[in-house]
């Protein structure tokens, strides 16, 4: 049996509002693929094409559909004096920020030809990034009852380099994670990231002396996708 494909787009610099529109097409066309092959024949049926799409965005903070909007800390006035923007969406998840520095990586599988678990889909997400950071020599690690991943779990000093947020449907995914590679963390502070008043944020760059390339981070997340997936990932 063939290794699922993985489509990968690099969106590079794009607006959140732009990337979610294209993240919602592909999403609604792997939802009627999928559906219109339930009536096909094996010889039929369409091929269904999942993505991986890469991008990074201008200031915008999320609210996911179990968030509260108290967790945006400043007014619609003090947004738009810091050209921030701010969308309520359809993931899971809190208020989290997205923002220049930060690697955002939005995964539309079909995981019924992966697996059938949203727990597990999220704990391989956590996964490949762990990994990611233990190629620079950093321990990040899952945080029991919390998505993403951290530093220094159970201690004082944790906090989360990566945030994870996603929404599926018939068993099809979008949204995903946001790695903290060189952003500003001072954007944190104008919110309660995640919905979690008790814990700071963190990035690569201020963990490292060294900061490796978002390219040569992307390729890490890449490798260590399809590994984690037992994909293959082909780059548009």
């Amino acid at each position: 049996m063939s290794k699922p494909r993985v489509e990968v787009i690099d969106l590079g610099w794009i607006g959140f509002k732009e990337a979610w529109d294209i993240q919602q097409q592909y999403f609604d066309e792997l939802v009627a693929r999928k559906l219109a092959n339930r009536h096909k024949n094996d010889s039929e049926k369409e091929p269904l094409i999942h993505y991986l799409l890469i991008c990074e965005h201008p200031h915008v903070y999320t609210l996911g559909k179990s968030g509260k909007i108290e967790h945006l800390l400043i007014s619609q006035a003090e947004l738009e004096a810091q050209g921030i923007q701010y969308f309520p969406i359809n993931r899971g998840g809190d208020i989290t920020y997205h923002g220049p520095g930060q690697i955002v990586g939005y995964p539309i599988l079909d995981l019924d030809d992966f697996f059938t678990d949203i727990h597990k889909y999220l704990r391989y997400l956590e996964e490949i990034i762990i990994n990611v950071l233990a190629q620079y020599g950093l321990k990040g690690d899952h945080s029991k009852g919390e998505t993403g991943v951290w530093f220094d779990v159970g201690t004082e000093k944790a906090r989360k380099v990566c945030a994870m947020g996603i929404k599926a449907s018939r068993w099809v995914t979008m949204h995903g994670f946001a790695l903290n590679h060189s952003v500003d963390l001072k954007y944190f502070e104008y919110i309660v990231p995640c919905g979690i008043a008790d814990k700071a944020v963190a990035n690569m760059a201020q963990e490292l002396d060294m900061l490796p390339s978002r390219q040569e981070v992307v390729q890490a997340i890449l490798t260590q996708f399809e590994h984690q997936f037992d994909c293959i990932c082909a780059k548009q």
